[in-house]
């Protein structure tokens, strides 16, 4: 089996050389053809490499562009695998054994890549080399070929990429619309795993990537992959290891996991790494991101506020909300809802942004409150949570244990200074943790807590949905679900009241549609109640319904009593 081997260069002759010497020296000459696509070097770079024996050299005239590059080379390779390799890497002693052994172990694996140094994607690992002599020594350390360090990715940089020849005949070439570069490997990656293959990271094969060379991403890359696949890649492959690590189970444990907001599926996928025996589920409301992650994922595409979960009760070991509460209308009720569908001692791993942040705060005390894209004021969030708010959440959802770590970003001597003048002027130094805390990191037991609390709606929450009945946003839906909270006894006709009287503007119309919406539900009482409250609402011009209401109210009552 030979390798083609496609190397793009432009200038950087001493960097194309060393690493050109390193896969003569590492690699066996039947293995491989090297095929370099230059790009008007003018430091010596073409000189040189028509003085080197078995080179296949292709001249790229138009203006650099990486995927062309690549492209370029592919049409000109003639090996069973096709590996885009740039050329501030130094290879090691048995990198390509290692990487077709992966490659070629399953016949859905489509693409493999290294570790190294210098990588963005999760593909870094600390070094103890302190220089290149030391490198192989190192690299040999990793080169102990095991397939209990391979682990299946999302991506796969383009620093070293190994593939087959038939997935690039299958999927075609990469798309030329991220020239001059960034973005292509995203599209290329996520390309490939949509056509039923594996992307693998081998974390037994260890590669040198100096970072020297720059192909500096076009701005404008990124919104051309938004575009093309509806999500935003730097954000929604994210991998949440904080949340993972949170997790207690031994990892030959079968278990069950539900991700809610899993984007891609970043976190399920390299859960599925770490427990193999682990049966992944997910709901994500962005219909494209749930195709990635519906690879290897039971994903479905939904609000989880309005979905009927399509999931037995206790369930799940472990429900993960990482960046999620924020987002939700009624996080509340949502957690007490989840909570159902948790086995016996199963846990709720979340990650949730801490308003009493001392940026937010310091920002507060000269009149900002700035929302932003990404951070404790993203522009898209709709709850705003301190510890003390947090804790009061998982409580009333009947959570038992919980326990919390704090997420700290950089201070600065300057920040240090302000933070202590936060907590004199609150007279309680225990607070300087939680002015500090960026993040919470929590994880609630479902087992009961020692006082059982029976969850309520707050007024904020049972204002908006009253709201949404007022204006009619999915009205016959609100309505059954203020009816099933009067029927549960989470809220009062006393409360209703009060949040109509303090929220809505069509007061006396909705205290009216929810009156009959209890008297057709039978709950005759709670309509009773609420009629007995209309006097309060100052209801001119209503006298006679009114009354007809309240005389079938009290024939009714008087039947039942009968």
């Amino acid at each position: 089996m030979k390798t083609s081997i496609i190397l793009p260069t432009h200038n950087q002759l001493s960097c194309t050389q060393q690493c050109i010497e390193s896969i003569r020296q590492h690699t066996a000459e039947q293995q491989y053809e090297l095929i370099i696509v230059d790009y008007q070097s003018s430091d010596g770079t073409l000189e040189w490499l028509t003085q080197q024996g078995n080179i296949k050299i292709v001249s790229q005239q138009s203006a650099f562009s990486l995927p062309e590059a690549y492209n370029r080379g592919i049409a000109a390779a003639e090996g069973d695998q096709i590996l885009l390799l740039k050329n501030d890497v130094i290879v090691t002693e048995g990198w390509l054994d290692n990487l077709s052994r992966c490659l070629n172990s399953q016949e859905k694996i489509g693409a493999v890549g290294p570790v190294t140094n210098y990588c963005g994607n999760y593909q870094a690992v600390p070094v103890g080399y302190q220089d290149l002599s030391q490198l192989q020594a190192f690299a040999r350390l990793y080169h102990q070929s095991n397939l209990g360090q391979w682990e299946e990715r999302l991506k796969l940089v383009g620093f070293c990429l190994l593939l087959k020849k038939t997935v690039i005949d299958q999927i075609g070439l990469l798309d030329e619309r991220f020239s001059p570069a960034g973005f292509e490997d995203d599209d290329f990656s996520l390309r490939i795993r949509l056509s039923g293959y594996k992307l693998m990271v081998c974390r037994d094969t260890f590669v040198h990537h100096s970072g020297i060379i720059q192909y500096i991403p076009a701005a404008e890359n990124r919104s051309k992959f938004i575009t093309k696949w509806g999500f935003d890649p730097t954000y929604s492959a994210l991998v949440r290891y904080d949340i993972i690590n949170l997790m207690g189970k031994p990892k030959d444990q079968p278990i069950r996991v539900l991700d809610i907001g899993c984007a891609c599926g970043g976190t399920l996928l390299q859960i599925k790494n770490l427990y193999p025996q682990a049966e992944l589920a997910g709901i994500e409301f962005n219909e494209k991101t749930a195709l990635s992650a519906r690879q290897f994922a039971e994903v479905i595409a939904a609000d989880i506020e309005k979905a009927v979960l399509p999931y037995p009760k206790e369930h799940f070991d472990y429900i993960i909300l990482a960046d999620v509460l924020e987002h939700l209308k009624d996080p509340w009720q949502a957690l007490y809802i989840l909570r159902a569908y948790l086995k016996a001692g199963g846990q709720v791993l979340a990650s949730i942004p801490n308003v009493m942040h001392f940026t937010v705060i310091r920002d507060l005390l000269h009149g900002n409150w700035p929302y932003v894209e990404a951070g404790i004021l993203d522009k898209t969030h709709l709850r705003f949570f301190t510890k003390h708010e947090i804790e009061k959440m998982f409580s009333g959802a009947q959570y038992g244990l919980r326990q919390y770590q704090s997420i700290v970003i950089y201070e600065s001597a300057e920040d240090t200074a302000f933070i202590q003048k936060l907590t004199a002027l609150s007279g309680n130094s225990q607070l300087a943790e939680q002015f500090r805390a960026y993040q919470y990191l929590v994880k609630a037991d479902k087992e009961a807590i020692a006082v059982p609390v029976k969850p309520t709606l707050n007024l904020q929450s049972l204002i908006f949905l009253l709201r949404r009945i007022e204006q009619r946003i999915d009205a016959e839906g609100s309505m059954k679900n203020l009816i099933k909270y009067l029927t549960d006894d989470y809220i009062t006709p006393g409360q209703i009241a009060q949040a109509i009287k303090l929220g809505l503007v069509r007061q006396q119309e909705i205290l009216l549609s929810v009156t009959v919406g209890c008297f057709q539900n039978g709950l005759y009482q709670q309509a009773t109640i609420l009629l007995q409250q209309a006097e309060h609402f100052n209801m001119t011009g209503s006298s006679a319904g009114l009354q007809l209401l309240r005389n079938v109210l009290n024939r009714q009552m008087h039947w039942q009593k009968e």
